[in-house]
Parts: structure tokens; C-alpha cells; sequence
């Protein structure tokens, strides 16, 4: 007799996975709320530059920001880009290094209390007072803003790789010896796949914070970016090109964040699953 199949198996059945339609509908359930409340900012931003309660030079219209983004797309687009590859240079540093700093500190508590204060005392100091410094050591070209990215981006990758590291089941390492893995096989099958959720935690806070990395160097000294962009229309009070910088700044952040938050379930398919199951138990 042929063995039973999981659905069959008294007290679990098994659930359809979603097609494209309902993995659709269940996007646009998740995605109404945040796109209303986006809506209604704008509503609410239109509304205070049309009654004149705030005067345009302080706070412009809707309607002049995006003419603004509109006549010097070219001139935005290239600025945002500078952005975005200073940072993706810097995450992308931040990401390497602060995972293998992770890792030694893991494998050796030595370098974990020797090197866990300093990394501390370096994420309190304020970036923006040293990034000063930065253009004095490394002068006005972009190595400053991926220093600062990289100082920003670096510290919720390391901390959040270590918690992930550290949370791997004892049991399972013990397994792993008593059936004559390595250290090294035992990182590759157990200890870091399992810390990748925690890994992607930690990335889709420290790639939104390379964007504010970026831009803090520009603010300092810099001739191209958004920082750049942002400092020119203040010295100017051109609030809508202003008010276009940011937007464009908060927009680059955002897809990098779903970026990330993409990678995330293409690479943790067995993770995303624990969001929605394909079978359940009916007891």
C-alpha cells in the first residue's frame, strides 16, 4: 500500500498556494493603507499651499514641485544617481565588512570585547561632526560620502549578523560535530543560513541609512548629488527644487529598502513561508 501523502495524513491538510491574481490582491491588501496615507499628506499639503496658510517661498505648492521635476529631470536624474552610487558603494563595503567583522567576533570573544566598545563609541559619535574630517584626509571627490555611508550602514549589518550567529540552536552544532562536520561546514550549512533572516533585518535599515550617509557627505563638500542639490536651492530658497530633492532622496531610499525586501524572499523562500503556510494543521 502506498504510502499516505501529507494531505491525507489525519489532521493536516493541504492549502493551495496563491496564483498571481491572489498573490496580487494580497499585495494590494498590504499596500492600500500606507498609499492612503500617502494620498492624504498630499491632500493635506495641497490644501495648506492653496489657502496660502504658509508662504510659497517656505512651503511651495504641489503643483511647482512636480513642474520643477519636470523641467530639470535631466538635472535631477543625474544628481540622484550620484546619490544612489555612492550609495550602493557604501552599502555594499558596509555589508562585506560588517559581516566578516560579525563573524570574528563570533568565532573569538577576544575580538568581540575588545572590538564591540569601539564599534559602539563610533555609531554614537555624530557623522555629520566628522565628516569635516573626511574631506581634509580625502578631499572633495566622492571617497568622504562612501566613508560616511559605510560608517552609517556598518553598524546595524554587524549587529544584526552577530544576534543571528549567536542564535542558532546549540543542538544543532552539536549535531553537526557528532556527525563530523567542520567549523567550516558547519558555518556553510547551519550557522549561516540560519542568521540570514536576522541579516536582511539588519540590511533593510542599514541600506535606507547609506542614503542619509551619502547625503550627509554631500551636505559637507561636494559639487554633484543630492546633498548638493538640496544645499544649492537652501542658499537660493528655490523650495521647490528643495522639496524636489527630497522627494527624490526619500524615493531612492524606499527602493532600495524593496530591493532588499525582494532579495530577501528569493533567497529565503523557506523563511517566507513561515508567513504563509502551504499546509496547515486542522486539529
Amino acid at each position: 500500500m502506498p504510502a499516505a501523502s501529507a494531505a491525507t495524513v489525519a489532521g493536516v491538510a493541504e492549502r493551495a498556494r496563491p496564483g498571481i491574481a491572489d498573490r496580487a490582491l494580497e499585495t494590494l491588501a498590504r499596500s492600500w493603507r500606507p498609499l492612503a496615507l500617502l494620498v492624504a499628506c498630499f491632500a493635506v499639503w495641497w490644501v495648506v499651499s492653496a489657502a496660502r496658510l504658509v508662504e510659497p517661498y517656505l512651503v511651495p505648492s504641489p503643483g511647482s514641485t512636480l513642474q520643477v521635476m519636470r523641467d530639470k529631470a535631466g538635472y535631477i536624474w543625474h544628481h540622484g544617481w550620484v546619490t544612489t552610487y555612492e550609495t550602493l558603494l557604501g552599502f555594499a563595503i558596509a555589508v562585506a565588512v560588517g559581516v566578516l567583522a560579525a563573524v570574528i567576533m563570533v568565532y573569538s570573544s577576544t575580538v568581540e570585547k575588545t572590538l564591540y566598545p569601539v564599534l559602539l563609541f563610533a555609531q554614537v559619535v555624530p557623522k555629520i561632526a566628522i565628516a569635516p574630517l573626511f574631506i581634509v584626509w580625502l578631499g572633495f571627490g566622492i571617497a568622504p560620502k562612501i566613508v560616511v555611508a559605510v560608517l552609517i550602514a556598518f553598524f546595524p549589518v554587524v549587529i544584526s549578523m552577530v544576534t543571528g550567529l549567536k542564535s542558532v540552536d546549540p543542538e544543532m552544532v552539536q549535531l553537526s560535530a557528532t556527525m563530523g562536520a567542520g567549523p567550516l561546514q558547519t558555518f556553510v550549512k547551519i550557522r549561516f543560513p540560519a542568521s540570514l533572516p536576522h541579516l536582511f533585518s539588519g540590511l533593510k535599515v542599514a541600506v535606507t541609512l547609506a542614503v542619509t550617509g551619502a547625503v550627509v557627505g554631500e551636505f559637507v563638500g561636494a559639487n554633484e548629488g543630492l546633498g548638493f542639490v538640496i544645499l544649492q536651492a537652501n542658499g537660493n530658497l528655490d523650495t521647490p527644487m528643495l522639496f524636489a530633492g527630497l522627494i527624490v532622496m526619500s524615493l531612492i531610499g524606499v527602493v532600495l529598502f524593496l530591493l532588499v525586501e525582494i532579495a530577501e524572499k528569493l533567497l529565503l523562500p523557506w523563511h517566507a513561508s513561515r508567513r504563509g503556510d502551504a499546509v496547515t494543521t486542522t486539529y
